[in-house]
C-alpha cells in the first residue's frame, strides 16, 4: 500500500506508516474506551504538523486483497468530513463525498474473475495505491479453535509448507476483538499461501480454499474471523439474541457470570501467580514444566461476552461482498447442547440479513467424536443433532467429521484437517458452483422398517430393523471387520449394542437382548467407533430414529 499527499517532504515517513500505525489503529480504537486518548493523540499530531485526516480504506482493502467476483463490490473507508473521494479499479472510476462523520463508501459494478494482479487507487486529498489486487471467490471462515487451528499444527504440516505454492489462495486473519457495539473495522493483513506463510493459515479454511481454487481456476480469499474457546452467543448480534424469548436464559446466565466475576478473577490471579512461581522454579532447576496455565475466567470484556465477537469481528465485515460462510463451532456449548439448535438457526438468519443475502450459503462442520471421561456421554451427540436441525434452512449443509479419518477420542482438536477442508469444498463445489459430477456428502438416514424374526432360517434370524439411506452411490462399506456404533431399543426405551449386516444400500440391525426392536441409533454417543461410509469414503452422519 502506498499513500501520497502534500507536502511530501514533511510527511514521507509518517504517511508511509499511516495504514498500520494510524489507520488500522483508528479503526480498532474507535469502538473502545481508548477513544478519547487516541483522539487527543490525533489532535496533537494534527496541531503539530498541520495534518488533515487522510483517506484511509477499510482494512479489508490492502495489498494482496481478493475481491468477490460477479457481485456489486462495496469499497469504503474514512477521511475528512465532506471530502471528495474517488475509487479507480479495473477500468471503473466511482466518486463520492464523505459524510459528516468522515465515512465514505462506493460500489463498483460486478467484475469477472481476474488472476492478474491489478492496482486499486483511492484518491481524496491524498492518494492510496493498493497493489496485487485480484478478483475471485471470497469466503468467511468463522467459529472457535478447530476453525482457527493453523496448518503448522496439523498433520503433514512439514509437507504442506514444502509444497504450498498457491499465491492466488489468500487469507486475512482478523485480530481478536471484543466490542459492546458494532466496530468500525477490524485489523488484519492479507497473506498469500506460499511456504513462508501457509503455516499460519487456518488449516480447514486453507484446504477448502485450495480445492476451490484448483477446481475453478480463480483466486480464492478467506476472511478468517475465529477465536478459540468461544460460545455461539458471543458470535450472535444483540438483535439475534433478543429474537426469541427462549434466549433469555443466555442473558440470565451471563448476568450470573458477571456477578461472580470479581471472585473468580481474584481466584485466578492467585492461581496465576502460583503457576508462574512454579514455572520459574522448574526452569531455574532445569526441570520440565508441563502444567497448563490457568484460564482467565469469563467476565466483562472477555471473548465470552454475548454479542461481543459479533460486534468486534463480524459486524465490521458485513458491508463487504462474499460468496458464503464456513463454520466450525459448538464445543464450548456442549454442556448446554439442547439450547444450540435455535441459537444456531437464529445466528444464520441474522448473519444473512446483515450481509444482505437471504440465501447466503452457510456450511458447518458437525463436531467430531471426543471424550476425556465417559464415552457413553450424550452431550456431544445432542449438540450434533442441534447443529443438524439448521439443515431446515435453505442453502445450508454440514460436513461429517466423526469418522476415523479426522476424529480423535482424546483430543478436542483433531489434527487431520485436510479431510474437513476437502469435505467443505465438496459442498461448495456441488451446491454453490453447480458441479453435478461431485457427491457432496455421504448417505443420510431415511427411515426404518421392521423385519420379523425368521426362526426357520439357518442360523435363525432374530427380529431386526432395516435402516434405509438416501442417497447412496454404490454400496455401503465398513473398513472394520464388522459394523460398529449401532444400538437398538424396544418399547422399554433401553438401548443395547447391536450388530448389523450390510445389505446393499441398507443395514439389517438386530440385538439378541432386544427381541422386538423399535428404534435404532448410530454414532449416538460423545465418541463411538462409527465408521460406515459410501464407496467414496464419505461417512454416514450420526442418526437416531426415535425422538425420545
Amino acid at each position: 500500500m502506498r499513500i501520497a499527499s502534500e507536502p511530501k517532504a514533511v510527511w514521507s515517513g509518517l504517511i508511509a506508516a499511516w495504514p498500520d500505525a494510524v489507520g488500522s489503529s483508528y479503526i480498532h480504537f474507535m469502538h473502545t474506551k481508548n477513544l478519547n486518548v487516541f483522539a487527543l493523540g490525533l489532535l496533537w499530531v494534527g496541531t503539530a504538523f498541520g495534518l488533515r485526516a487522510d483517506v484511509v480504506p477499510a482494512s479489508l482493502f490492502q495489498d494482496h486483497a481478493v475481491l468477490q467476483r460477479d457481485k456489486p463490490l462495496p469499497v469504503w473507508g474514512r477521511s475528512d468530513a465532506g471530502e471528495k473521494v474517488a475509487v479507480v479499479f479495473a477500468g471503473q472510476r466511482v466518486e463520492t463525498v464523505a459524510d459528516t462523520a468522515g465515512e465514505w463508501s462506493v460500489t463498483l459494478a460486478p467484475l469477472p474473475a481476474n488472476s492478474t494482479p491489478a492496482t486499486l487507487t483511492i484518491t481524496g486529498k491524498n492518494t492510496v495505491t493498493l497493489s496485487d489486487i485480484v478478483v475471485g471467490e471470497v469466503w468467511l471462515a468463522s467459529g472457535q479453535s478447530n476453525m482457527e487451528w493453523v496448518v503448522k499444527n496439523s498433520h503433514d504440516a512439514d509437507l504442506e509448507t514444502r509444497v504450498a505454492r498457491f499465491p492466488l489462495v489468500r487469507e486475512i486473519k482478523v485480530e481478536h476483538a471484543v466490542a459492546e457495539s458494532p466496530a468500525d473495522g477490524v485489523k488484519g493483513t492479507w497473506r498469500r499461501a506460499v511456504p513462508d506463510t501457509v503455516g499460519n493459515f487456518g488449516a480447514v479454511a486453507y484446504y477448502f480454499a485450495k480445492d476451490i481454487h484448483l477446481a475453478l481456476d480463480v483466486p480464492v480469499g478467506i476472511i478468517n474471523s475465529t477465536w478459540g474457546g468461544t460460545p455461539i452467543e458471543s458470535w450472535m448480534s444483540t438483535a439475534a439474541l433478543a429474537s426469541d424469548p427462549a434466549f433469555a436464559v443466555v442473558a440470565k446466565r451471563w448476568a450470573d457470570t458477571v456477578a461472580a466475576y470479581p471472585t473468580k478473577k481474584a481466584e485466578y490471579d492467585v492461581a496465576l501467580a502460583a503457576w508462574k512461581a512454579e514455572k520459574a522454579a522448574a526452569q531455574s532447576q532445569g526441570k520440565p514444566f508441563t502444567t497448563a496455565e490457568p484460564r482467565t475466567p469469563p467476565g466483562p470484556g472477555t471473548q465470552h461476552t454475548p454479542s461481543g465477537l459479533y460486534q468486534g469481528m463480524i459486524a465490521p465485515l458485513t458491508r463487504g461482498a462474499l460468496r458464503g460462510v464456513i463454520w466450525y463451532q459448538g464445543e464450548s456449548n456442549s454442556s448446554r447442547a439442547a439450547e444450540y439448535g435455535p441459537l444456531f438457526s437464529s445466528m444464520i438468519r441474522d448473519w444473512r440479513s446483515a450481509f444482505g443475502q437471504e440465501a447466503l450459503p452457510f456450511f458447518w462442520a458437525q463436531l467430531a467424536g471426543f471424550t476425556r471421561d465417559d464415552p457413553n456421554g450424550l452431550s456431544w451427540a445432542t449438540l450434533r443433532e442441534s447443529q443438524a436441525a439448521a439443515l431446515a434452512l435453505p442453502a445450508t449443509g454440514q460436513v461429517i467429521v466423526a469418522d476415523a479419518a479426522v476424529s480423535d477420542r482424546w483430543d478436542i482438536h483433531p489434527r487431520n484437517k485436510l479431510p474437513v477442508g476437502r469435505r467443505f469444498a465438496r459442498l461448495a463445489l456441488a451446491r454453490v458452483y453447480g458441479d453435478s459430477t461431485l457427491t457432496d456428502s455421504g448417505p443420510v438416514f431415511a427411515g426404518i422398517e421392521s423385519v420379523p424374526a425368521d426362526h426357520a432360517a439357518q442360523p435363525p434370524r432374530p427380529a431386526a430393523l432395516r435402516v434405509k439411506f438416501s442417497p447412496v452411490k454404490g454400496k455401503l462399506r465398513q473398513p472394520l471387520p464388522e459394523v460398529t456404533g449401532l444400538e437398538v431399543a424396544g418399547e422399554d426405551r433401553v438401548f443395547h449394542p447391536a450388530t448389523a449386516r450390510i445389505d446393499g444400500a441398507t443395514l439389517l440391525v438386530a440385538c439378541d437382548a432386544v427381541p422386538a426392536p423399535v428404534a435404532v441409533r448410530y454414532g449416538w454417543r460423545d465418541y463411538t467407533v462409527a465408521w460406515l461410509q459410501d464407496d467414496l469414503g464419505l461417512p454416514l452422519p450420526p442418526f437416531r430414529s426415535d425422538t425420545w
